[in-house]
């Protein structure tokens, strides 16, 4: 289910229309993305229109990815586009498919705001299938550890 890569016209500037087209989001939709994510913050011009740089753009496309394919809340992807700006630590763990969750080897790499996106590798389909199948395992543990904690409380 791995999305293709958006290309990204070579372009000073670009209309809110244009982004939300390369995006696959409504305005309203990045409009509410402006207030909620700082980073996220468009100029303006003399007619007062948003007037969106390259690095804008990407910063969209990755709000996107974090709360439409990830997942991530509204807070969550917050936190972790804060921390990639930051150039926080991140850590790449590469294992074996076989082994029961053993990591094999451990990579850091960290990020900066000016390309950021170009240097977290995307996950594949398959990766990212992993990741679903795991959250909802472990959202079955939550719900069952709810249903005997609830069942101790009666």
């Amino acid at each position: 289910m791995s999305r293709p890569a958006v290309a990204i016209p070579e372009k000073l500037f670009f209309k809110i229309g244009e982004v939300c087209e390369l995006a696959g989001v409504q305005a309203h939709v990045l409009r509410y993305w402006e207030s909620e994510f700082p980073m996220l913050a468009p100029q303006k011009n003399r007619a007062g229109q948003r007037v969106y740089r390259k690095r804008d753009v990407e910063m969209a496309l990755r709000i996107k990815e974090l709360l439409y394919e990830d997942q991530y809340t509204i807070a969550g992807a917050k936190k972790r586009l804060t921390n990639e700006l930051r150039g926080g630590a991140k850590v790449k763990v590469n294992g074996d498919e076989e082994s029961s969750g053993e990591v094999t080897h451990v990579e850091t790499f960290s990020t900066s705001p000016s390309s950021f996106a170009s240097r977290v590798a995307p996950a594949t389909a398959e990766e990212r299938q992993r990741l679903k199948q795991l959250a909802a395992e472990l959202r079955e543990l939550l719900s069952l550890l709810e249903q005997e904690t609830k069942a101790q409380n009666k």
